[in-house]
């Protein structure tokens, strides 16, 4: 099983959209994918049409094993489920805290999963908390989408020196670049600054109203247009991505 994490302290960076669209990517080639659904706001639920029930909350999601289990939901695509966020996740942090090994929990609890699913995608709040650190422990790849601006990319290395001041893994994370727009200047200077950077996956993920489109269309972008340049991006970012993963 493989563990791919949608991370950025910023937020309005494309990371849902990102989740959902390998996440899709993943499911299409016949491996049993789970998309977990962590930020209290619900958008990767929402895109899938998905809701928690009304008996699931962020105690239940702690306390794993059958709990999860029976609370996973099938989307309309084949090999792919949603675990649904719930609005009690605001929570979680509080939650956490009173773990005894808080940032080894999330791992844990998703350990029983390995033998259901090939891959499990985390679509996680932008934010740097307690659940942050239990979702770095939990993932092999921390997938951090960029805005190719000055604010974005500080808070790439605001990330990974939180890692090296907590001893945590920063091989684990990887970046690439999204809501490009080719057209402007800073966008490319920045691209071309950072792209033989080590951590940078080269494929880029176009500004594309297509995306924005998602909240509309409530599905991902290869499912209903595959023929779309974001598509195609996602495409090629999940084929670079499946290489790094040795997949």
């Amino acid at each position: 099983m493989k563990t791919i994490a949608l991370y950025s302290i910023k937020g309005g960076v494309g990371k849902t959209a990102a989740a959902v669209n390998l996440s899709y990517l993943s499911a299409q080639l016949s491996r049993q994918t789970l998309i977990c659904d962590l930020d209290p706001q619900g958008a990767s639920s929402f895109y899938f049409r998905i809701t928690a029930s009304k008996k699931f909350n962020s105690d239940k999601f702690l306390k794993g094993n059958k709990k999860i289990h029976s609370n996973i939901k099938a989307t309309d695509f084949e090999h792919l489920d949603l675990l649904p966020s719930d609005f009690s996740y605001r929570n979680l942090d509080i939650e956490l805290s009173e773990e005894k090994k808080p940032r080894k929990k999330l791992k844990k609890n998703l350990e029983e999963l390995s033998e259901d699913y090939r891959f499990i995608f985390f679509d996680c709040p932008p934010n740097l908390t307690l659940l942050s650190e239990s979702v770095f422990t939990a993932s092999d790849i921390i997938l951090v989408p960029i805005i190719p601006t000055t604010l974005s990319i500080r808070t790439y290395f605001q990330l990974t020196e939180f890692f090296e001041a907590n001893n945590l893994d920063s091989s684990k994370i990887r970046a690439f670049f999204t809501m490009v727009e080719s057209r402007k200047k800073l966008h490319r200077d920045v691209i071309g600054e950072f792209r033989n950077t080590p951590g940078f996956l080269s494929q880029t993920i176009p500004y594309n109203s297509e995306v924005e489109k998602m909240g509309i269309y409530r599905a991902p972008l290869n499912a209903i247009r595959p023929d779309s340049s974001a598509a195609k991006a996602y495409r090629n970012l999940w084929k670079e991505l499946s290489a790094d993963l040795k997949e």
